[in-house]
């Protein structure tokens, strides 16, 4: 089994700033899509220049918009051929089209 890499406690410290950031802005998001102020065929777009963005799984995504729960969320990406983990960044053309089709 390979080792974790070895990081100073620096390093380490300035990893956890990072994965603190990218919880906080995926969470920012999430609540801003709840909210109604981005929708989402605005947040897809962004996918492709937003880390932040392209890093979220779908499924996430979904269940933060207004009125759709877990079980919908789940049924939809189902329907349209969606995995449970993929994330925004890996949709195909046809996935994001359908996505926005259902949820308009």
């Amino acid at each position: 089994m390979p080792q974790p890499p070895v990081l100073t406690p620096e390093q380490r410290q300035q990893a956890l700033a990072k994965a603190a950031e990218a919880r906080r802005a995926r969470a920012e998001l999430k609540e801003k899509l709840k909210m109604g102020s981005i929708t989402l065929p605005e947040l897809l777009a962004r996918s492709g220049d937003d880390d932040h963005v392209g890093k979220m799984k779908v499924l996430a995504v979904i269940e933060a918009l207004p009125g759709v729960g877990k079980v919908k969320a789940r049924r939809t990406m189902e329907e349209i051929g969606i995995a449970d983990t993929r994330r925004v960044r890996g949709l195909g053309e046809q996935q994001r089209k359908a996505l926005v089709a259902a949820f308009s």
